[in-house]
């Protein structure tokens, strides 16, 4: 049987868990309210990005021409010879020489890159009988004949008044191919600036034109896209002259012309 004191005990802890009920279910309740509040001004949103906007869109290119300050060449030693060790030897002796002779013409180790070395076998196929009829059957064997290897070096010159007597220089002390010549600058952000510069002014010049035809105002840009191209060779010119008489030849005669920077813009403007 329950004392007093036990009865008034449980009417408070009933009392208790009631009000901590009720105050669970009216935050439970204010968090819906909130949450169907958020969703209402969410819908009011749903839409709006994909909203069809009246816009031109205009685009224009910048040109700008420089003279090349780099030039980069690709200087090769190929050696045939019976033997790997022999073959490897003299590639070696000659690509030495080339190398040190870049360096007293004042070229950087850091523009002296090694681009390839290749060692191959040289198969030739021998008959071993000889054949009056035709077709002749497939006899014979397959010999080798010796060992090629191939050396390239990358090299990078800065003083384009030299390009001529360096690729001589080259030549003289062992290289056997020469190719690859391309002139480049070598810090073009400067140029791409000026040639972005430009070719927004005419697309923008483009754009109040045709918003003038059209009988629109312009209202603000929406969209810019930019292309930036390769430069390529302009007015290339590659001159090579011999001396006669059995003289010394003459250093290559270059001539660099001038290379092209192009940016492309495409601007989106919102009309009204």
């Amino acid at each position: 049987m329950d004392t007093p004191e036990i009865n008034k005990f449980k009417r408070t802890k009933d009392i208790a868990f009631a009000i901590v009920l009720d105050l669970f279910l009216v935050v439970f309740t204010v968090l819906m309210l909130v949450d169907i509040q958020n969703r209402v001004k969410q819908g009011k949103y749903i839409g709006q990005d994909i909203e069809s906007r009246n816009t031109i869109t205009v685009s224009d290119t910048g040109e700008i021409y420089a003279k090349p300050d780099l030039a980069i060449t690709t200087f090769s030693v190929l050696t045939e010879a019976k033997t790997v060790a022999r073959a490897l030897g003299e590639n070696t002796a000659k690509m030495n020489k080339v190398i040190d002779s870049m360096k007293a013409e004042g070229i950087k180790t850091a523009d002296l890159k090694t681009t390839n070395f290749s060692i191959y076998p040289r198969y030739d196929w021998l008959k071993e009988t000889a054949c009056d009829l035709y077709p002749c059957p497939p006899e014979g064997k397959r010999v080798l004949m010796g060992y090629e290897i191939t050396q390239s070096l990358e090299v990078k010159i800065r003083d384009m008044e030299k390009i001529g007597d360096i690729i001589q220089k080259a030549t003289d002390t062992g290289a056997n191919e020469v190719g690859n010549l391309q002139f480049t600058i070598d810090n073009e952000d400067n140029l791409k600036k000026q040639a972005r510069g430009q070719a927004i002014k005419k697309a923008r010049e483009k754009a109040r034109e045709l918003a003038s035809q059209l009988g629109v105002n312009l209202v603000k840009i929406t969209n810019f896209n930019e292309s930036f191209s390769t430069p390529r060779f302009y007015e290339y010119g590659y001159a090579m002259e011999k001396a006669m008489g059995g003289a010394a030849p003459e250093a290559p005669q270059i001539e660099t012309g001038e290379n092209k920077i192009s940016v492309s813009v495409t601007i989106t403007y919102e009309i009204n």
